[in-house]
């Protein structure tokens, strides 16, 4: 048997967390230095944090560190199950070098079962959209080989394009540059960002204007996306007038498929910041 671990940077629905039996490791992170450890399974009042955020609340993340993988996968490995972990971009969070170092040490104690730790250059549904595949090939009794192999063959492709409300947020977690987080504050410049090769977040275009930014990403989909019947993720930061209107642009750019829509979960979404809107899609390349 295989058991299929991710993190809370997956953003997947308690409903399919349990529909496919996913574990969930989760990250953490305080509130104006309020120790919170934010889980899948609990109902995320995104509303109220997000407003905290333009309030002016400090949030802090930290990694997961290894003890907390260690006590997630031992169990599932003494029961003589294979464990494949599909976790965060490790270009934009250490967990995902300490995962593997985690499942390395896991493999020397436990040689006889099968153990990835697999970084997939993204976040939230970027992520996500790689756990739900193995999930539903892990339900269909697909081999290890087989999800493994999916997984390197789908990350190549999974692009990742948002935009965000205020650059200040990544720029403080150091996930872009200084001189990049200038333009979002003239003019009305919105910013198109992207998950690039390597799963660092890259400046690729700049927008006057918040529906025009949106625009963007519709005519990206457009230009980009492998199957306009699939299924396509959009994770939001409190904006749900936007994701509508962006699901709208979609639809005139052929997007005939399933759209699973959440509000970003708080460890990334702290970094992203509140209005943010991303989408996440399989395209014929990033």
């Amino acid at each position: 048997m295989i058991k299929l671990f991710t993190d809370t940077s997956a953003n997947l629905p308690i409903q399919l967390i349990h529909k496919y039996g996913i574990q969930v490791v989760s990250f953490e992170y305080t509130v104006n230095g309020v120790s919170a450890d934010y889980s899948a399974e609990m109902d995320f009042d995104g509303v109220a944090f997000y407003n905290a955020m333009r309030s002016g609340a400090d949030v802090k993340t930290g990694l997961i560190n290894m003890a907390k993988f260690n006590e997630a996968f031992e169990p599932e490995l003494r029961a003589g199950n294979d464990v494949i972990y599909v976790g965060m971009s490790g270009g934009i969070s250490g967990t995902a070098a300490i995962a593997a170092v985690a499942a390395a040490e896991m493999g020397q104690k436990y040689p006889n079962r099968r153990i990835l730790s697999f970084d997939t250059y993204a976040a939230s549904l970027g992520e996500g959209l790689m756990v739900i595949n193995a999930a539903e090939m892990i339900a269909r009794g697909e081999s290890f080989d087989a999800v493994s192999d999916m997984l390197y063959s789908m990350r190549p492709n999974m692009c990742q394009y948002f935009t965000v409300d205020d650059l200040k947020y990544l720029r403080k977690g150091g996930r872009i540059s200084g001189t990049a987080a200038v333009i979002g504050s003239v003019l009305n410049i919105k910013p198109i960002l992207q998950g690039d090769d390597t799963g660092h977040i890259i400046l690729c275009g700049k927008i006057r204007g918040r529906k025009n930014a949106l625009n963007n990403l519709a005519q990206r989909y457009g230009q980009l996306c492998a199957d306009k019947s699939g299924l396509i993720g959009i994770a939001h930061a409190d904006d749900e007038e936007g994701t509508n209107y962006l699901i709208s642009k979609l639809k005139e750019n052929g997007f005939t498929g399933q759209c699973l829509t959440v509000c970003y979960e708080p460890v990334t979404g702290s970094h992203v910041g509140p209005g943010t809107i991303a989408l996440f899609f399989p395209g014929i390349h990033k």
